[in-house]
């Protein structure tokens, strides 16, 4: 049976910084949570690598619940800013306006996780309107402390647009206070509504009207090379599905069913799209799968076990056999054949 593609959503790594120190500060054994949540210590921070989004909001909720912190998910949002979003936070911040930059994470959100959701909607009062804010999962795990941190990053995403002394109208939480009024008033400056609908913030139609300092070269840079992400409609579907590849290799998640069901196409429809630009599903795996692999081995220090994580593989074995057929060789051999070359390089 395989997973829906809600199921299977996926987020940067760059979700949880903070995580571990906050960890460790609260007097916690990190390594223990993050078994717990099946992560892995090298990825928590890093914005080029892909977790389960289940299993990041899982670790939040965990670490919580152990360390018998009610606010923790606050306490981490105070940790992290707009920079976790990557290129989506560089548009964002160089936009014309606030309401540019809100625009620009509705429309390129999915490129930090497609599993998350954000928008500016109306409200019957036209001097105010609503951003909302939800986690596209289904069945919905336990999430509060999730929310909290996504509306804590927001709430600090808003200062830097629009002053640290900025105030929004009213904070909105699908689930019941996890500590007093009184501190929830203190964190977001308004007053909290609790077992709301949908997460998210009431802000002043005026505010999103204000102008960013912005930055043109730097805003049409971070919209071009999201717009290439995305994949516009004048690349190629094998163009496309590499992306979709790097993203779920984590997962394990690779059949062709599962690609297709992500562009709407059954998978007999997708290897006929294939076989037009001359490839196949699993050619595009491999490749993806060599690229990257050389990339980890030669650039960075990562275990072999994390390397197999990374890549999909179950098993070290696996590893060491597809090495052999990429490049004649064994993962530690290529990785010292890597750093020789650099030495002599020098």
């Amino acid at each position: 049976m395989f997973l829906t593609l809600l199921d299977m959503q996926l987020i940067r790594g760059s979700s949880l910084t903070g995580l571990i120190p906050l960890i460790t500060g609260c007097g916690g054994d990190p390594a223990a949570i993050l078994e717990l949540a099946n992560l892995h210590a090298g990825d928590i921070g890093q914005r080029d690598r892909y977790v389960s989004l289940r299993s990041a909001i899982a670790a939040v909720e965990t670490a919580a619940t152990m360390l018998n912190v009610p606010d923790f998910g606050r306490q981490l949002a105070t940790r992290q800013n707009i920079d976790i979003l990557g290129p989506v936070g560089v548009a964002a911040r160089t936009a014309s306006t606030v309401a540019d930059a809100f625009a620009i994470l509705d429309t390129y959100m999915s490129a930090y996780s497609p599993g998350i959701a954000t928008r500016v909607n109306s409200h019957p009062d036209p001097e105010l309107c609503r951003f909302d804010y939800n986690f596209l999962l289904n069945p919905a795990p336990p999430q509060a402390q999730a929310i909290e941190l996504a509306l804590g990053v927001t709430l600090r995403v808003l200062h830097l647009f629009l002053g640290t002394a900025y105030q929004p109208v009213s904070v909105h939480l699908p689930h019941p206070a996890l500590g007093t009024k009184a501190d929830y008033r203190r964190y977001f400056g308004c007053p909290p509504s609790f077992n709301e609908p949908v997460a998210g913030f009431t802000l002043r139609a005026t505010d999103l009207r204000r102008s960013l300092s912005h930055d043109p070269l730097s805003h049409q840079l971070a919209l071009s090379y999201l717009s290439a992400s995305a994949g516009d409609c004048t690349r190629g579907l094998a163009d496309n599905l590499r992306n979709l590849i790097r993203q779920l290799l984590p997962s394990g998640e690779l059949t062709s069913e599962v690609a297709a069901r992500q562009f709407g196409l059954h998978s007999k429809a997708l290897q006929r799209r294939l076989a037009a630009e001359h490839t196949t599903y699993a050619q595009l795996v491999d490749q993806t799968r060599r690229e990257i692999a050389s990339k980890l081995l030669l650039d960075t220090d990562l275990s072999l076990r994390h390397i197999c994580y990374q890549l999909g593989y179950a098993e070290q074995s696996v590893l060491t056999r597809s090495c052999k057929r990429w490049f004649n060789t064994t993962p530690s051999a290529y990785r010292r054949l890597g750093n020789r070359s650099c030495i002599h390089s020098e």
